[in-house]
């Protein structure tokens, strides 16, 4: 395993709720990442982020990681959800919060 995967993963298995993505959850350095963001602040689900413009080949490794070509990338228990679009789909269909709730993670009531 390379050090990147093996940093991934590191990162993976310290947080239920994950966020690749461009820029920090208090600053979002692109509209895909600002509206993950969005629909998680929203939801009042606690979550953090990887900002992947640090680091390079956290940006291409979590490309491999996931056989997923964009950023950002939701990850929840450890397994990949989506991107920008798929999540913002989930959402609306209301399949994101009945996932994050059968995880075991709480979401805003007045959301649901």
């Amino acid at each position: 395993m390379s050090d990147v995967n093996a940093r991934i993963e590191e990162a993976l298995k310290g947080h239920d709720v994950l966020l690749f993505m461009k820029g920090t959850p208090q600053f979002p350095q692109c509209g895909f990442s600002g509206q993950v963001v969005q629909i998680l602040d929203y939801l009042g689900v606690p979550y953090s982020g990887v900002n992947v413009l640090e680091d390079d080949g956290v940006r291409q490794g979590i490309k491999e990681f996931s056989n997923w070509p964009t950023i950002p990338q939701l990850y929840v228990k450890g397994e990949f959800v989506g991107g920008c679009d798929i999540i913002r789909e989930m959402f609306q269909a209301g399949e994101l919060q009945d996932h994050f709730k059968q995880n075991g993670i709480e979401v805003r009531e007045t959301a649901a």
